[in-house]
């Protein structure tokens, strides 16, 4: 039921979202050089690698990390990548992950190939054998500003809690904070 959903929210909403993608797309390569999707690396369901597209918000040759990692984030954005990140927009190509099957619209959000201690904390506790999302409960509750072992917890409880009227609340709530621009990395 849940692939089924994920299936006709992600196809209408590619085909709502086709001439905002080309926009943005557009804009990318327009404001810097270099292609705009960045295809990153990253954990799926039971641990295998997978890639995932983003639009490309950071400058070539920015290290692979989580961008709290880097030690000057902002030196490293594209002159429209802060906007794009404010607005989430540079997940829209996630839609693709989505049509594939290697994502859900709702599940942990899917940890970066070099995260190995999330990696680590989420295969403990099972959380492992899910669907990585484009939202997820975690990322209603902080997002960015969690510190790794609250951030699996949430996703233990995601796991335990699950279903298709909690992965409904976790949508609106992601709306919500999407239009507030409420946790979102810069």
């Amino acid at each position: 039921m849940k692939r089924l959903f994920d299936l006709l929210l992600a196809l209408g909403a590619a085909a709502v979202l086709l001439v905002p993608v080309v926009g943005v797309a557009l804009a990318v390569r327009l404001t810097s050089r270099g292609p705009a999707l960045y295809w990153s690396d990253r954990v799926g369901s039971n641990n295998r690698i997978f890639k995932m597209p983003k639009f490309r918000s950071m400058r070539v040759g920015t290290p692979a990390v989580a961008s709290h990692m880097l030690i000057d984030p902002k030196a490293h954005l594209t002159p429209i990548g802060g906007f794009l990140r404010k607005t989430s927009l540079d997940e829209l190509p996630q839609l693709w992950s989505i049509l594939s099957g290697h994502m859900s619209f709702v599940g942990p959000r899917p940890a970066l190939f070099n995260q190995h201690d999330l990696i680590e904390l989420r295969t403990q506790h099972g959380v492992h054998e899910l669907v990585p999302g484009l939202t997820g409960w975690a990322q209603v509750n902080g997002r960015d500003e969690l510190a790794i072992p609250k951030k699996v917890e949430l996703d233990v409880e995601y796991l335990e809690r699950r279903s298709l009227w909690f992965d409904f609340r976790i949508l609106w709530l992601t709306f919500v904070k999407v239009l507030k621009r409420d946790g979102v990395s810069h």
